[in-house]
This record gives C-alpha cells, structure tokens and sequence, in this order.
C-alpha cells in the first residue's frame, strides 16, 4: 500500500513520532554545510514551514541542484522530533523528488521584501508568500463561518441571479451584458440599439446586489441570505473598492429595523470570534507583519456591545466635536469615513450603528419613518474602516413604495414583479448587505482591498 501524502499542518500537529511520513510542497528556502542540508518546505495548509534535515552522505549536492527556492518536491522520510529551535518536529529525509524546478534566478519570490504594490503585478503567483497564504485561509475561514452562522440560525441560502434588467441601487453603474456585435448592432427605426435582438430579448447588465430577490424569497421562507459576487461600474481607484466583489445580504420576514439591529451585531461579532478561534497564527503573523493594533480592534469588535443612534443625533455630535474635519457636516449631507471614524474610535469608543437616515440619501426600497424626513436605514460602522454594513427596513406599503419610486425616478414597469410582492401578502421585512471584501480587509488587517480578494478587478484592470 502506497503512502500517504500528509499535509504540513497535520505533521506539525501530530504527537506520532519515528514514522514513515510523505509531505509534497513548494521550497521556501535551503540552507547547510557540506555536512547537512536543511529544506523548508509549505504546502499551503498552514503559515509555518516543515523543516527537513537531508544527510550529506546519503544526499550529495549533485542530487539536490534542483532543489531551489519555488521548486516542487515531494519529500519522503522519519517524522522526529526536531533537534533545533523554532519547531517541535521535522523530518528525516530518506527520498527526495523534484515534481517542479523552478530557475532561482527568475524566481519573482525571492526571500528579500517585495512590496504588496508589486505582488498585485503577480497576482498569479502571490498566494505562494506567507502574506497571502494567511489572507486567503482567513478569507476561506470568514467564508465557512457565514454559511455556518446562518445555516444554524435557520436561514436557508438562496442563489440570485449574476445576470439582471434591474438595477437594484438606482445608481446606473452596472456592467451591460450583450451578445450583439459591438460594430453594428441592429437599430431600431429611431436609431436606438435594437436590444429585442440581443440574447435575452432586452438590456440586461451584471447585477449589484441580490436584494431584491432575496427580499421575494423572504416573503415565501421566512430567513434567506444570498452570498454572491457582484459588480460596480464605478470609476473609483481608492483603497476600498474593487469593481467585482462578494457580498452577503440576508433578508428576513417579519423583522423590523430593531431586529435587524440585533442580526447584524450577533452575525459580526460571531464572524470575528470565529476568525480569533480558528485563525490565530495566520492574524499574529499579520498583526506582527502589517498592523501592531490588529488583535486589539478584533477584540474591540467583539468585547463592546454596539452603540446605537440616530443620524440626527450623531450629526449634533459631530458639529459639537472639538476635531476639524475635512468635510463639513450638515444634516442632509451622507457622513464621509473620518466622521464615521471619529463616532466609532474617538466619541463611543466602540463600535456603532447609525440610523434613521435622510431619505434623500437612501435608496428607494426603505420605509419611510412617520416623521416623512428619514427612512428606517441602518449603517454599521467599524473602526479604521467606517461603515461595514448597510441595510433597512423595507417599505411593504404598497402606495409608499410606488410613491418612493416615481420621487427618485426608479421605473415601476421594470419592477413590476418587485411589486407583486406588496400586493400579494405584504409583511414587515428587513435586511442588510456586507460587503465581503470589506470583512476580510478589517480582519487581516491589510490596507488595501486589492490585497484580500485574489485576482481583483478594478479600473483598467482585469489581468489573471
């Protein structure tokens, strides 16, 4: 019976010592004498290395030339205990096979410092560093712990459409998507592109959020959650956003703005307890490497109940403050990151939820407060990144809805079916959306979201 092939994390897990033992993985350093050779070698599982020990006697330098920096290998040998510091056990090689060479000349990762500008040049090859080995196994942890959240929370994941005729902001920045040839598409008799012709018989575009129809599947299963990419047309290079992104959006009958509330702050601090329960190497190598304050936000997130107010109240707060802003504050004005900032890390000192929002600022589908001035918005703020989620709680109200609509100028014929739904058996519903990049981006640490998604998408660029 052939061996196994062990992974990394498990061998250094493992307390069965002076075993037969197979590990495959990619070179990360080789160093020694003329006496022994030490090989550190990673497969991904894990931050940390397997250190193995190749006899000189047994392993002379003409059978380890291609053992390089990058290189594959597959490593067959004795599990001990290791005899150096800085690893509890290593292996004793006794065959070692090169599956990979790898030039260590035109290796892009060498061991010198590489800044994350350029590593976004290789994209391709960027997982392959301890920085992006550990964002991308906190992003897959931050994934499974959202499927898990609400699986046990009876919420049931439903899939929404990538490809939409609507457009669920009312902004206009989505991606059109067509099949008709982009040199001569046929025209209708006034000259417009024809798009009956087009392969879905309309205009159709990538879609900027699941909402919508999770609020449909809301009304019929009670607690859904959509978790999805999604795609902006927004001209923007900035730190915080990308152009394809995921995001997650539960959506939730019967629940009004105070349960949404409670949904979002259970759901984050659930989220960030997970990631400090089942990622603790990979955050300690990024809050020794990128961010010294990193641990101390997690568990600021999580120690601290959040603080609730209106915009109207955080609006006096933020003209009473004492700190010159860039922007200036009035009511009516959306609050820019610094003022979302301040409230969280300078005035609460914990994080916070903003609500009842100007509804001139706010999108179509909220419900109007009693007031006629707010809508029944919520906005989660975070520290060092601002708002982290946005939601509502939905108008259900047929004729404040239609009325809403034709006021911004969202067409009803577009969403008639949108509408069936307050026809047929309105109910109070809520729901919220988190922008998954945005999560990982304030749990690893790193400045920028380019650097925790890992093929990002942004103005002209769409390499990999």
């Amino acid at each position: 019976m052939s061996l196994k092939r062990s992974t990394v994390k498990a061998l250094l897990a493992s307390q069965e010592l002076d075993r037969e033992v197979l590990v495959k993985g990619w070179v990360r350093t080789r160093r020694g004498n003329k006496y022994v050779q030490f090989i550190a070698v990673n497969d991904g599982s894990i931050l940390h290395n397997i250190q193995v020990v190749a006899d000189a006697e047994k392993f002379p330098e003409e059978d380890l030339k291609d053992v390089t920096t990058g290189c594959c290998v597959a490593i067959r040998g004795k599990l001990v205990a290791s005899q150096g510091k800085g690893q509890t056990v290593e292996i004793q090689a006794a065959e070692v096979t090169v599956l990979g060479k790898s030039d260590p000349e035109a290796y892009p990762l060498q061991k010198k410092a590489t800044s994350l500008e350029h590593l976004r040049e290789i994209a391709h090859l960027r997982p392959r560093t301890n920085t992006f080995g550990a964002v991308l196994r906190v992003r897959h942890a931050l994934a499974f712990a959202i499927h898990d959240y609400f699986n046990k929370n009876g919420f049931f994941y439903v899939h929404t459409p990538i490809i939409t005729g609507s457009d669920a902001e009312g902004a206009g920045q989505m991606f059109r998507v067509t099949t008709l040839p982009p040199e001569h598409p046929p025209r209708t008799a006034d000259g417009s592109v024809d798009y009956s012709e087009d392969f879905f018989g309309k205009q159709t575009n990538l879609t900027v959020s699941g909402q919508l129809e999770g609020e449909l599947t809301a009304l019929a299963l009670g607690s859904v959650y959509t978790f999805g990419p999604t795609f902006r047309a927004e001209n923007s290079n900035t730190a915080r956003h990308l152009a394809e992104f995921w995001m997650v959006e539960p959506e939730v009958a019967f629940n009004e703005l105070e349960e949404n509330m409670d949904l979002a702050e259970d759901f984050l601090q659930s989220l960030v307890k997970y990631a400090l329960e089942h990622c603790a190497d990979d955050l300690a190598f990024l809050n020794e490497q990128y961010d010294k304050e990193l641990l101390g936000r997690l568990h600021f997130v999580v120690d601290n109940a959040f603080q609730r107010l209106t915009y109207t109240e955080a609006v006096e707060i933020l003209k009473a403050a004492k700190q010159k802003f860039e922007f200036p504050v009035d009511w009516g004005t959306d609050l820019q990151s610094e003022h979302e900032r301040y409230l969280v890390e300078k005035h609460f000192k914990k994080p916070v939820i903003l609500t009842n929002y100007p509804k001139e600022i706010k999108a179509f589908y909220m419900k109007l407060d009693e007031d006629g001035r707010t809508v029944r918005a919520m906005d989660v703020l975070f520290p060092g990144i601002g708002e982290i989620i946005g939601g509502s709680q939905r108008e259900e109200d047929y004729t404040k809805l239609t009325t809403r609509m034709a006021e911004m100028h969202v067409p009803t014929d577009e969403l008639d079916w949108y509408l069936d739904t307050r026809r047929f058996g309105t109910a109070p519903h809520a729901g919220f959306g988190l922008g998954f990049e945005r999560l990982v981006l304030f749990v690893t640490g790193m400045s920028n979201i380019r650097d925790v998604i890992p093929f990002p998408r942004y103005p002209k660029n769409a390499a990999f």
